[in-house]
């Protein structure tokens, strides 16, 4: 049963996957709060839809506003990180807490280099192979109940140039100053690259902290599900109640 006062959880997934990336916290999380997780515009059920990150920012408010329990601890993983950072800016009194997953490096200068590479190749591959690709390295490095969801809801390599191309060049650091919540810099200890301006995240705000989860990668939530949801767990209970 939900507790009196436990922050309603908006889960924000990251690159090419869709909700369905967050069927592990999702299971462990909903006797204790109430959550959600959502389909960015391009991605899962939204698949249709045009990227934008004001499309993405209105979506994350919606779910916010559908739970009707004010104010959400929102977290955002990788490509959702970033669009989490857009949301806390654009609507502040609907955030209660904010956890940056995979999402605390500059999209700015010579760090955005590999990801423009990427965003341009991508497009130049069939879905169809990209998506055998996707599928057997996934099996083969989770269990099913951690990554069948995701399977089961396919990915979005078309949105993939849109969206990267308009996150790149946007965040650094200075964007945590526009977020007036908590925050927790959540990352997998061996996510090098996702984890090169931790530190300058967290000093750009005056209550963040980071995180890590021993042994785990830039997919910390598939690493170590039960690690990744504990944190998120206690970051929650820690939150100021909020009207």
């Amino acid at each position: 049963m939900t507790a009196a006062g436990a922050p309603p959880i908006i889960l924000v997934h990251g690159t090419r996957f869709s909700a369905g990336q967050w069927s592990p916290q999702l299971a462990a999380l909903q006797e204790d709060f109430p959550v959600a997780a959502v389909d960015l515009p391009g991605h899962g059920a939204r698949s249709a839809q045009p990227w934008s990150l004001n499309a993405a920012t209105e979506i994350i408010a919606s779910a916010v506003d559908s739970l009707d329990r004010g104010p959400a601890l929102v977290i955002g993983h990788s490509l959702g990180g970033y669009a989490s950072l857009e949301f806390a800016r654009h609507h502040p009194g609907r955030l209660r807490g904010l956890v940056l997953a995979g999402a605390s490096a500059s999209t700015r200068g010579p760090w955005a280099t590999p990801y423009r590479w990427v965003a341009g190749l991508v497009p130049r591959i069939p879905a169809d192979r990209l998506t055998r690709w996707n599928d057997r390295l996934l099996r083969r490095l989770y269990p099913p109940e951690v990554v069948e969801a995701t399977i089961r809801s396919g990915y979005a390599f078309h949105t993939l140039p849109a969206a990267w191309g308009e996150v790149l060049g946007r965040f650094d650091a200075e964007a945590m100053r526009h977020v007036a919540a908590p925050v927790l810099i959540l990352n997998g200890e061996k996510d090098t690259l996702f984890r090169s301006g931790e530190m300058d995240f967290a000093r750009a705000h005056p209550n963040a902290r980071v995180e890590l989860i021993p042994r785990a990668g830039h997919l910390a939530n598939f690493d170590d599900p039960d690690a990744f949801t504990d944190a998120v767990r206690r970051f929650a209970r820690q939150l100021p109640v909020r009207s």
